[in-house]
């Protein structure tokens, strides 16, 4: 699937069974709390806190990918092409990073 695709999918599923997206800020609310959700896992999983019996089986990958669906969601109301959006992002990385990090000690 393609990011157009996937904004595609995501706006026709909202228009249809979603009824309408829920406001801006309330979908900017709704994406911290989904990465809130996927930074909770990796600090059990990857970090020193342990997993608490209401934590064991969250699944990283679809918590992951609700926050992708919000976003997604922001990108659809905000008229944002994330294709075009990653592309030009990706452009600037290449040059404004393209020797940065070949060059910082801390990544040898």
């Amino acid at each position: 699937m393609t990011i157009s695709q996937a904004q595609k999918l995501v706006d026709e599923w909202i228009n249809t069974v979603g009824v309408r997206y829920f406001n801006e800020l309330t979908n900017t609310a709704i994406l911290m709390e989904e990465v809130g959700e996927v930074a909770r896992i990796m600090a059990r999983k990857y970090g020193e806190q342990s997993f608490k019996d209401s934590d064991k089986d969250k699944d990283l990958a679809d918590e992951m990918a609700d926050v992708l669906w919000v976003l997604i969601c922001l990108a659809n109301q905000t008229g944002v092409d994330l294709t075009q959006a990653l592309k030009k992002n990706m452009e600037k990385k290449n040059v404004r990073d393209k020797d940065r990090h070949r060059q910082n000690n801390k990544l040898k």
